[in-house]
């Protein structure tokens, strides 16, 4: 995959991984969105190889916005991911993920 393919993988592991809570506690700027998927990117590209996450990806996904993340999120890109694994990330990071949740689809609140 080209760089910016990994990046846009790694903010939908960090999107799926995130869905359980949609944190809407007050408007994130366009600035403070970027700059979040940039360091989930950084703190997560592992997942992508085979890795379990890291503590720093853990964090980042329980701080990360989702709304920051799901734009981002094509259905054709979603559909790049194995859901099943994220999961078990999300699961293995002590997150819960509600069911029928659907970033990156016209669904996504």
């Amino acid at each position: 995959m080209k760089g910016k393919t990994w990046g846009v993988m790694v903010v939908m592991v960090v999107a799926v991984v995130g869905m359980w809570e949609v944190k809407m506690c007050g408007a994130v700027s366009g600035a403070d969105c970027k700059e979040e998927r940039r360091v989930a990117i950084n703190a997560c590209k592992p997942i992508l190889y085979g890795k379990d996450p890291t503590p720093a990806c853990c964090e980042r996904i329980r701080v990360t916005h989702i709304e920051c993340v799901c734009p981002v999120i094509t259905p054709k890109l979603a559909a790049l991911v194995d859901v099943n694994r994220m999961v078990r990330l999300i699961e293995g990071c002590g997150r819960n993920v509600p069911r029928h949740y659907k970033c990156g689809s016209i669904t996504t609140p």
